[in-house]
């Protein structure tokens, strides 16, 4: 599980699909309202106030977003509270109000550290794909976006497998990669670095 901070009201987690194996819940369990589902909220908070000090007493809106090969991205987003600074020595553990969000998502992103490991990646990945995907630059690292890839579950896997040796999952979104990463390759980018890099 990793927490990092968004604003003063916002938090993103990353919750791998280890992390809910350790807590017994499957995948499809996020969209339901079980008491092991509100345990790891419970755990997520506690993290959350320990490592970036977000505390939550009141309403949230949670945004849970399933990424295919790299698990879930919850992000909760601290509502207005009519509760004054004097109320602060009240116990208001277990007290939210949960407006949540889900949404599923079939793109796979994958971060490398080394350009030259996404062209080695390119190379054996050329021949499964038809759509080649985007490559962005963001924060000193180079992304592969590759949207909702149609394959058998075996080929998926496999793809997925091969993917992870060279770099790895990444949470970050397309919509965060296009707001404020540069493109490096617009279309088609694995085709183009197997033309441009041998």
């Amino acid at each position: 599980m990793r927490v990092e901070r968004l604003g003063t009201d916002k938090i993103r987690i990353f919750l791998t699909f280890d992390d809910l194996v350790e807590r017994g819940i499957e995948k499809d369990d996020m969209w339901r309202d079980i008491p092991k589902v509100h345990e790891l909220f419970n755990d997520m908070m506690d993290q959350a106030h320990e490592e970036v000090g977000f505390s939550v007493n009141g309403p949230v809106a949670v945004e849970v977003f399933s990424l295919p090969a790299q698990g879930m991205v919850v992000i909760v987003t601290r509502g207005k509270t009519d509760l004054t600074d004097s109320s602060d020595d009240m116990d208001y553990d277990d007290i939210y109000e949960m407006q949540v969000t889900l949404e599923e998502s079939d793109d796979v992103v994958y971060s490398f550290s080394d350009f030259e490991h996404l062209v080695e990646l390119a190379h054996r990945i050329n021949a499964k794909l038809i759509d080649g995907g985007s490559i962005y630059a963001y924060n000193g690292r180079y992304y592969l976006f590759l949207e909702e890839l149609e394959m058998e579950r075996k080929d998926y896997d496999n793809l997925i497998s091969i993917l992870s040796e060279y770099g790895e999952a990444s949470t970050v979104t397309k919509y965060v990669l296009q707001e404020y990463g540069t493109v490096v390759i617009a279309d088609d980018a694995v085709k183009v670095l197997c033309q441009h890099f041998s």
